[in-house]
């Protein structure tokens, strides 16, 4: 790897910015994230801007079990902590992960109780928030550069796609100038920003996916994630899907990786990867069944990249 001219010494080896080898240079070990559900919800389900969420959304595709039998967060960051510690043993320091819906969307008194709750216990060392660009007013995102003065504070943006026909088509209820907006408003506090994107929603083209990569690589953020569409029970896709499968198309694994790397080689080499997949309980799947587990994505990236003879930034120009 060393002898491939122009392949960043950040990437530590690889052929892209892994965000845990970054995190392990920059804090000295790995920051394990500890799922927590607070109960929020979303404008897109209580009648603000919709009903029924997001065609693709069914937050239990991704909703460790233990948050649905315990509502108290103090326990559910035990028994994650618990869990995590089994699995990563070498991990000392947790993150509180809001993952479930939109985790900034609520009055402000109430935002301050519930992430105090979570940074009042012992091995928590920060958060991470998961929310959506139009649950980001100007006084939340003061709170949270307050915040992160003394803590680490990650704020990961549903961006989904950068198309408003997607967004439009996927009943998202913002378009992609309400990210914009939040993304800089957010950079401007100078808070760690996290982009999530979904590949594969339906009216996605390779056009579409490309001009929203040189949108994001002019954007302030610090890191990204990719995720594979999945279509997960108890969602209206699934509905459309068992209706007409024909009207949503569906990535194989090879062609998603190599939208993945079309993606990361406009994209500034300063972005961290912090995840390339996801899986959803057998249970709730509806389509595709890749059979593979998260854990291979890295391994098969690499093996792609080096088979392109590329790696993320190759094309990026600022």
């Amino acid at each position: 790897m060393a002898d491939v001219i122009g392949i960043p010494e950040a990437f530590s080896g690889r052929r892209y910015h892994a965000y845990n080898d970054w995190i392990k240079r920059t804090h000295g070990g790995r920051l394990q994230k500890v799922s927590v559900d607070a109960g929020f919800t979303c404008p897109n389900r209580d009648g603000s801007r919709g009903q029924g969420g997001c065609s693709f959304c069914n937050n239990e595709g991704f909703t460790p079990s233990y948050l649905r039998e315990q509502r108290q967060i103090t326990q559910q960051i035990d028994t994650g902590i618990e869990f995590m510690s089994r699995r990563y043993p070498e991990s000392k320091s947790f993150l509180a992960y809001f993952q479930a819906y939109s985790n900034t969307y609520g009055d402000l008194e109430h935002l301050r109780n519930i992430y105090a709750e979570a940074l009042a216990h012992p091995d928590i060392c920060g958060l991470v928030l998961g929310t959506r660009p139009d649950c980001l007013p100007d006084e939340v995102l003061d709170f949270l550069a307050e915040l992160a003065r003394d803590t680490l504070v990650e704020l990961e943006i549903g961006i989904e796609s950068c198309s408003d026909a997607v967004l439009a088509e996927c009943g998202r209820g913002h378009d992609f100038a309400c990210t914009r907006d939040a993304i800089a408003r957010a950079a401007q506090r100078g808070l760690f920003l996290t982009g999530h994107v979904l590949l594969g929603l339906p009216g996605e083209t390779q056009e579409s996916l490309m001009a929203g990569a040189r949108e994001l690589a002019g954007l302030p953020l610090d890191a990204m994630k990719f995720h594979q569409l999945q279509i997960i029970t108890h969602t209206r896709l699934a509905v459309q899907y068992k209706r007409d499968p024909a009207s949503v198309p569906l990535l194989d694994p090879v062609s998603y990786i190599d939208s993945v790397i079309d993606m990361l080689e406009v994209l500034p080499p300063s972005i961290k990867v912090q995840r390339l997949g996801s899986e959803v309980p057998p249970p709730l799947l509806v389509s595709p069944d890749w059979r593979m587990r998260l854990s291979l994505f890295p391994e098969r990236l690499e093996t792609r990249l080096a088979a392109r003879q590329t790696w993320q930034g190759r094309l990026y120009s600022a």
